[in-house]
């Protein structure tokens, strides 16, 4: 039994821990001056202008957005780096983060929010210029009807099968130089065949693909419309076509491996409107706004705690051990060489 003394000291202490609990000044909230951010946007169209919409909802800001596939981005950006356009720089393949990170476009942010983060070593910038918000693994998507059209063909389930005579001309893909999907799927083509191999099997690749287009998800939409056979995409981008367009796609995944992409965002260094891309920047790793993504239709994994996947089965894949700083550092050289020796980025379909 505890005396009466010793009991009515606690009781003291609490209080006085409860007085000075309550007269600390509450923890206060940055004052944003600005009232409008300019966004550099490379996800889908609907989910960028989603996103546009929830923000300006919650806060009062005009946003102004640009949406361009990571490497239309990825140049914009370095055109621009003596007067950057755009504040923050939101989705599309780390690899070009990384790229522009060493181009020194980025702005270094110790966001609060990093303690959201389910894997902060995978998802984050260890200068803090950029931070993962998204994850997507590649696969292939195939029309049924086509499958059904030439019987005793099979849907990909590896590389080497796009090789096969049956799909010479029946492929569909990105070209590097605009997509980060399609610089996805070199990279990864090169980190699991060696360089020397790599770029040989990128060279029969190539001859196979009908036609190469600008934005890394529309072979999906294409592939699903008859335009050819099989699209090589991410996963997410046929699951969209399959679920909210009712494309005739089968969706598979090359068992040896695939690649994935962590999406990423980084505040342009010298930003107008430093106040308001810190803002957003916070909010895109919360779980209230990587849980957004299905409302817009984009079925990516988020990278923040809380949030409930909506197509797990995605990264429940062999994934690759995929090399971001080797495909970022090496990403100029390589799209150069695709470009100049492989296939010429003219002409891309829209």
């Amino acid at each position: 039994m505890y005396s009466k003394s010793f009991v009515k000291w606690v009781v003291i202490a609490l209080l006085a821990v409860m007085v000075l609990a309550a007269c600390q000044p509450a923890a206060e909230t940055p004052v944003v001056t600005d009232t409008e951010l300019n966004l550099l946007c490379t996800p889908q169209e609907e989910w960028c202008q989603g996103m546009k919409q929830e923000f300006e909802a919650k806060y009062g800001i005009t946003v102004n957005y640009v949406r361009m596939s990571s490497g239309e981005a990825l140049a914009r950006v370095n055109a621009e780096k003596d007067n950057p356009q755009f504040d923050i720089w939101w989705g599309g393949p780390i690899d070009s983060f990384i790229s522009a990170k060493g181009s020194g476009l980025l702005e270094p942010y110790d966001s609060p929010n990093y303690a959201n983060l389910v894997d902060p070593a995978k998802t984050k910038d260890a200068d803090n210029q950029w931070v993962g918000i998204y994850m997507g693994s590649l696969g292939f998507a195939t029309n049924t009807d086509w499958l059904a059209a030439n019987p005793g063909v099979e849907a990909p389930t590896s590389w080497d099968d796009l090789l096969k005579p049956e799909f010479k001309g029946q492929i569909m893909v990105a070209h590097p130089s605009s997509s980060g999907t399609s610089y996805t799927a070199l990279a990864t083509i090169l980190q699991i065949k060696g360089e020397e191999a790599g770029w040989e099997f990128l060279k029969q690749y190539a001859a196979q693909v009908s036609q190469f287009t600008k934005s890394g998800a529309a072979p999906a939409k294409f592939v699903g419309q008859g335009e050819a056979a099989v699209a090589i995409v991410f996963s997410h981008d046929t699951v969209n076509e399959i679920d909210n367009n009712k494309l005739p796609l089968k969706l598979t995944f090359p068992a040896e491996g695939t690649g994935y992409e962590i999406g990423g965002m980084g505040i342009m260094k010298g930003a107008k409107h430093m106040q308001a891309a810190k803002l957003w920047f916070d909010w895109a790793l919360t779980a209230e706004a990587q849980a957004l993504g299905p409302t817009y239709k984009a079925y990516q994994a988020p990278t923040v705690k809380g949030v409930t996947l909506s197509h797990p089965e995605l990264m429940e894949v062999n994934l690759i051990d995929y090399d971001f700083q080797w495909a970022g550092t090496n990403k100029k050289a390589f799209v150069e060489r695709f470009t100049n020796e492989i296939v010429s980025a003219d002409n891309l379909k829209q």
